[in-house]
């Protein structure tokens, strides 16, 4: 217990780990808030600055960024009505009537104490489950493993927006990425049409790099010369009696969030989207008309996007799977720096776990203090012009993909993903779940083959092993409900919120 709590205050003790985590959250909170800037762009392209950092400062900077950079995105979708990440898309529906109707401070303030609210419920969660799915984890076989990466794989599509077929193309076409190289099994070259080059496999790092950054700074393109739309802002500090009437709601969608964000794929956009639904059904008489600017719409998708971020490390650190975008991105550090995500971290590396929990409940106290000072200054920082902006996020993108093995081909790599995610943004196309193929991928194929070769490559009794586990037959059942309810869900989830 001594140890557990000494891992746990790590990062509150030692100054240098403080320091990162207040810079990372700080930065965080910009770099959501800026349309154009993605909190996954930014872990992807830290990575490659912090190889060769001790890994709890490079992890202490990453929890900092992605907790900033989740309540980030709230601040343009209430001053501008232009969400800085896909998570504050609901936020918009009353935060930006809010700010018409001169609100927007106080708006901002009980967004980010509701966002704290989630956070730290999420974290709490996170330290009260992960360790007891992590023993259960340890219970799980190969075929196990599969059926959960065939789960998540599925789960990824609720990231594709409207389509269902966009969603499976985009997973199954990561899924292709990540098989490039050497066949771990055979060494035989897989998919590399003869190319030396490609015997070593595409870097899911400059993948990341190249979908997430690169891509996004071309598509901004599209409106650099949009002019950005000033915002007087005041009175940032909520009443207590007003963040009191609103806790009951918050601590509902915040277990919303935490669920949806423990289901590996989803994460804060879909936790936001499920919140702001259930603040419509439940609330009786909310303060104006839910999209004309109830605070009720506000809490509910801040509340839960937050949480949702202490859900999303349950599977990344029980089971190796990544929650979100993110967390995928992280797993990739933590692999980096020669951790292995799973249940084993628990046992090889307790004091990791601990250490996240702690940076996580600590980045959430300086997202307190920070998102309620700074507002002034964060004003000017959005209308920064996009003809700066754009060359600036290439320049990173560059150096940061060369400094992984400083290879210029795998910059060249980078800017054909920038390129080809272009056009898949063009045409609708979301890159969370490509990115989340290229690290499932690897995973689905080789667990198959090793729950394939523990029943002699018997596909019969393959299936029927999945009948006569208990486990397994759970989450085969699972995998056919997901199958059968996930295409009419969305449908359902849009029809609900366009109503009223």
């Amino acid at each position: 217990m001594s140890d557990t709590f000494s891992y746990f205050l790590m990062a509150w003790l030692d100054p240098q780990l403080l320091l990162l985590t207040a810079v990372g959250t700080l930065a965080g909170i910009y770099v959501g808030a800026i349309p154009g800037l993605s909190v996954t762009m930014a872990v992807s392209i830290l990575i490659s600055f912090t190889f060769s950092w001790d890994i709890n400062n490079a992890l202490a900077l990453m929890v900092g960024i992605y907790v900033g950079g989740v309540y980030g995105g709230s601040r343009t979708a209430i001053l501008l009505n232009i969400p800085g990440a896909p998570s504050a898309v609901t936020t918009a529906f009353d935060g930006y009537p809010l700010a018409q109707r001169g609100e927007a401070g106080r708006a901002i303030g009980l967004s980010t104490v509701m966002s704290v609210i989630g956070g730290l419920l999420g974290t709490l969660v996170l330290a009260g489950t992960a360790p007891y799915l992590a023993d259960m984890a340890l219970e799980f076989a190969p075929r196990d493993y599969f059926l959960i990466a065939v789960l998540g794989l599925l789960l990824v599509s609720t990231l594709s927006g409207k389509s269902l077929a966009r969603g499976i193309f985009s997973v199954a076409l990561g899924g292709i990425i990540g098989l490039v190289g050497m066949d771990t099994v055979t060494a035989q070259p897989r998919l590399t049409l003869g190319s030396m080059e490609l015997l070593g496999g595409i870097h899911y790092v400059v993948v990341m790099i190249g979908l997430f950054g690169a891509a996004e700074a071309f598509y901004q393109l599209h409106n650099l010369n949009q002019v950005p739309i000033k915002q007087k802002v005041d009175k940032i500090i909520p009443p207590f009696k007003m963040v009191l009437k609103y806790l009951p709601l918050s601590m509902r969608t915040s277990i919303i969030g935490v669920v949806v964000g423990a289901l590996p794929g989803t994460g804060g956009d879909i936790a936001s989207l499920f919140a702001y639904d259930h603040a419509k059904r439940t609330v009786k008489n909310p303060s104006s008309p839910f999209g004309e600017g109830a605070y009720e719409g506000l809490v509910a998708p801040e509340t839960a996007n937050n949480a949702a971020v202490g859900g999303a490390y349950v599977p990344m650190l029980t089971l190796g799977m990544p929650g979100d975008a993110v967390t995928a991105v992280i797993i990739g550090a933590l692999v980096i720096h020669g951790l292995n995500p799973g249940p084993m971290l628990m046992i090889e590396t307790p004091h990791i776990f601990w250490f996240t929990v702690g940076n996580l409940a600590l980045a959430n106290l300086f997202l307190l203090l920070f998102g309620l000072t700074g507002i002034r200054v964060f004003s000017k920082v959005v209308e920064v012009p996009k003809a700066l902006m754009i060359p600036l996020i290439l320049v990173l993108c560059v150096v940061g993909t060369y400094s992984i093995n400083s290879n210029m081909m795998e910059v060249y790599w980078m800017l054909g993903f920038g390129i080809f995610g272009y056009w898949l943004k063009v045409f609708g196309f979301q890159m969370g779940p490509i990115i989340l193929g290229v690290i499932l991928g690897p995973l689905l194929d080789e667990t198959y083959r090793q729950a394939m070769s523990s029943v002699g490559d018997d596909a019969g009794q393959f299936l029927l092993a999945l009948l006569a586990n208990p486990l397994s037959l759970v989450l085969t059942l699972v995998i056919v409900l997901v199958l059968l309810s996930q295409t009419p869900l969305k449908p359902w989830v849009r029809r609900r919120l366009s109503r009223q």
